[in-house]
């Protein structure tokens, strides 16, 4: 693996826990896809740094259980023009 991806790996990671931010609002603020943070955290951070990864992978799955909230509020939000 490029030594430039995997640090991108760990500095998403990073990221994602010192923010406590989703994978679209990381994707975002570093200029690369969805995916490619996703593959980046779980995948490649796994091998690379599996503490990270552990913590990472926390934030990660807390914002996927809350995602049925955020979505809900977003609509509610866009129907009543905000």
């Amino acid at each position: 693996m490029k030594p430039d991806i995997e640090e991108r790996a760990v500095r998403l990671a990073e990221y994602i826990i010192e923010n406590d931010t989703t994978v679209r609002a990381a994707a975002k603020q570093f200029g690369v896809s969805k995916s490619t943070v996703h593959k980046d955290v779980t995948e490649r951070l796994r091998k690379l740094n599996p503490e990270l990864w552990q913590q990472a992978k926390t934030v990660l799955e807390k914002n996927k259980a809350e995602r049925h909230i955020r979505g809900g509020i977003a609509t509610r939000l866009k129907y009543k023009g905000k």
